[in-house]
């Protein structure tokens, strides 16, 4: 008989595709087929080519198979898990009680894929009093969150499949993805002879190839480029002002500030011609939808915070909201924006203990995560909690923040490979892979037809792991968080069913202020056991699906779970465990959006006098101040590219095309420098240098290089066995070179140098 297909999930970008895969290879323990799953709520069967390549993943080097404690010596030995729990609550006890809980920090709590850890990490936090943290969305998207904060209280997402116009600012979603079918969709808009598709890069990237129109902006220049879009759309009266009336408060200062942007010198500097400028906001001004897309090349850029407010200008000042084709506020099971409605009445107090930074989404900005540890502030940062991450590979300057892990008093690392953190760490605590154990993610953004996918595990973990919700619940308990005696009336209402568990679970953990904080951990210990075999993890989502009840009660009821009281949210946790491909769990109307607007008085309060007063200093900024002599390349460090993707791909074999991982450069660099394609060249920052293969591409303007992301590991567990492969981007970034409001890194924007090598 053939191999059954099983369902499960891409874990290679926020889309999480639906796959079909079938087993095989030694022990049953690869991936011998993969497709896209056509029973998937959302993808219906597109997968691009990355996730055919996951058997790499799944069976990496570096594998980790128990917990590790590191030696005097430097080297590791081999502990049992009740040695490693014991002594790991012991020495974040210890710092907790002598220098405080906030000193203990927490990075990580899922990948693209693997996002239950970040539920169940809350109670280990809570039982150690830990209170700061971060992610990676911390590098990427907090710039953006705090601007949806200020204007509306919650986030947006865009409707591409219906739009008139789709724009995307900083994306190429052809390789990047982000939205359900990409390709598909892109074709789809591009072949539509009555709607438009508007790329803004500096690279001619394939999505921009597509594109009706191009604006080939200058790197780091977007800033003077939408402003000049938004000024445009206000000094030729393109604006809704009926729309405008009567859903957005206190625009005043911002049309003013708008029609007084000096656009023709705006275009100038962006290097964009201003009739090019003019018919494209000319085209947004009169659509009858536009769905816009801002992505890591303008957050991850110069002005980043600034860049993501006019960009939602954009479709503010045209209406472009609440509707088909437009920008919409998504209903999701986790909201991972974090409380940002506090900023819609503004709220905006919380810093980060030794250097002040903004704390947005409760989040500290990764680039100051260093300043938060290389000191003798006594609020420092003095032991890390780093889990299904690698901040000394993954976050800006990589030299110093390896400097940062090991000033630390105490670094665990939960992972299931000997990261380049891992080397670094005093404890290494080893989990299933993500296709070992029921694992989701929170990335569930899609509308009027939402979708929520556990994925079920599809191999047998191996001996001598633990997934991260048993780990968290072994060091709550090890911490004395709760008792057996907390747990019995838990326990013996599960043995009875949920319709018995659910009032004794309310009524005895989440009306107890000592147990509500810890409340994953004990419906992981309670509630599991009584699940479906291999699906214990996913405990947390029931009590996620009784909030999402209690909050969008007819979003749930449209989406066909109906009953009263917790009858609808039962239904849903049941649809959820029994089906493999995902569960559609909210249908929306469009207008629903304005009802989860958080603003006082439920209006886009469009004036944000911070980025204002911003926007009037680039008048002052002078142009071509991101190079000079000694750096006259603007480097982009992290390019998605057809054979790259996050770095839990740790064997460079899985990648077909461009192995090294080249930099790309434009064909007169390249004659300038007297470089062909496959020569060496030596790439400098002010941070570092490295030496690099070059690939001579049309895609890149004059002055302009990329390296791709995900390169630069060095598999083998002690550092050694095996040779780096590619340039590590975040070897040649600087820390201090970050969004001055968000901390947002510059990472699409380091100025570099490169110089021709001799060709052996």
């Amino acid at each position: 008989m053939p191999e059954p297909w099983r369902k499960t999930a891409c874990i290679l970008c926020e889309c999480n595709c639906g796959l079909e895969v079938q087993l095989g290879g030694e022990g049953g323990r690869h991936f011998t087929r993969i497709r896209g799953d056509r029973g998937h709520p959302a993808s219906r069967g597109y997968a691009c080519e990355k996730p055919h390549r996951l058997d790499y993943y799944q069976n990496g080097p570096d594998r980790i198979t128990a917990p590790l404690r590191r030696k005097e010596d430097g080297t590791f030995e081999t502990i049992d898990w009740d040695t490693a729990i014991g002594e790991v609550a012991e020495r974040l006890a210890a710092i907790r009680d002598t220098h405080g809980g906030d000193t203990i920090f927490y990075f990580g709590g899922g990948g693209q894929g693997n996002h239950l850890p970040a539920a169940y990490s809350a109670a280990t936090r809570r039982a150690l009093g830990s209170r700061y943290r971060s992610s990676a969305l911390a590098q990427e998207k907090t710039g953006e969150f705090w601007v949806a904060g200020r204007l509306m209280g919650t986030v947006t997402r865009a409707d591409f499949e219906h739009c008139e116009v789709a724009l995307f600012i900083g994306k190429n979603p052809w390789q990047s993805h982000g939205i359900p079918r990409a390709r598909v969709t892109l074709r789809e808009i591009a072949k539509d002879p009555k709607r438009s598709l508007i790329v803004i890069d500096p690279r001619k990237t394939e999505t921009a190839e597509l594109a009706d129109i191009h604006l080939q902006v200058k790197p780091g220049a977007d800033a003077w480029l939408l402003a000049a879009l938004a000024g445009v759309l206000v000094q030729e009266d393109l604006v809704d002002h009926a729309w405008i009336e009567r859903h957005v408060d206190d625009v005043e200062p911002v049309l003013a500030a708008l029609g007084d942007v000096p656009i023709a010198a705006y275009c100038e500097i962006c290097g964009v011609h201003e009739p090019l400028v003019r018919s494209t906001a000319r085209r947004i001004g009169a659509a009858r939808s536009v769905a816009v897309f801002e992505d890591l090349g303008i957050q991850m850029n110069r002005h980043s915070t600034l860049n993501s407010y006019l960009e939602k200008l954009l479709w503010v000042l045209t209406g472009n909201f609440a509707k088909p084709g437009a920008q919409y506020v998504p209903a999701p099971i986790v909201n991972i924006a974090g409380n940002i409605d506090k900023l819609a009445s503004g709220d905006d107090d919380k810093r980060t203990p030794v250097a002040g930074e903004r704390i947005i989404s409760g989040l500290t900005p990764c680039n100051s995560i260093p300043d938060e540890i290389l000191t003798d502030h006594p609020r420092r940062y003095r032991a890390m909690i780093v889990e299904s991450a690698n901040p000394a590979h993954s976050l800006a300057d990589s030299q110093r923040m390896r400097d940062a892990l090991r000033a630390l008093d105490t670094l665990v690392v939960i992972d299931i490979a000997m990261t380049e953190t891992a080397r670094l760490a005093d404890y290494v605590l080893p989990t299933p892979t993500q296709y070992e154990k029921a694992e989701a993610t929170f990335f569930n953004f899609e509308f009027p037809r939402n979708y929520f996918h556990i994925r079920q595990p599809v191999f047998s973990a191996p001996d001598g792991v633990l997934p991260e919700p048993e780990i968290h619940a072994r060091l709550c308990e090890a911490l004395g968080a709760y008792t057996d005696e907390d747990l019995a009336p838990l326990h013996a209402a599960a043995a009875e069913g949920r319709t018995a568990f659910i009032p004794v679970f309310f009524g005895t953990v989440m009306a107890n202020p000592k147990l509500a904080p810890l409340a994953p951990v004990i419906l992981y210990r309670t509630l599991g056991p009584h699940l479906p075999p291999g699906m214990q993890s996913a405990a947390v989502i029931w009590g996620l699906c009784h909030q999402f009840g209690a909050k969008y009660p007819e979003s749930l009821r449209r989406a066909g779970f109906e009953g009263r009281g917790f009858e609808a949210p039962e239904r849903l946790f049941d649809a959820i465990l029994s089906n493999p491909s995902g569960v559609v769990f909210a249908v929306d109307d469009y207008d629903e959006s304005w009802a989860r607007v958080r603003s006082p008085n439920g209006k886009i309060q469009a004036a944000i006098p911070e980025l204002l007063e911003e926007l009037a200093r680039l008048r002052e900024e002078p142009a071509g101040a991101e190079t000079d002599d000694e750096f006259p390349f603007v480097l982009s460090a992290g390019e998605r590219r057809s054979f790259t993707a996050n770095t839990i791909f740790r064997d460079p074999k899985w990648r077909k095309k461009d192995f090294d991982g080249s930099l790309r450069m434009s064909p007169d660099d390249a004659l300038a420098l007297g470089v062909a394609d496959g020569d060496r060249v030596r790439l400098t920052t002010k941070r570092g240098s490295a030496e690099v293969s070059v690939e001579i591409s049309a895609m890149m303007q004059r002055g302009h290089v990329s390296l791709p992301n995900g390169l630069g590991l060095r598999p083998g567990s002690t550092g050694g066995g095996a040779s780096q492969t590619g340039v590590a981007p975040n070897e040649l970034t600087a820390s201090e070179d970050r969004d001055w409001l968000a901390g947002t890194p510059w990472h699409k924007h380091v100025r570099a140098r490169v110089e021709a090598l001799a060709q052996s």
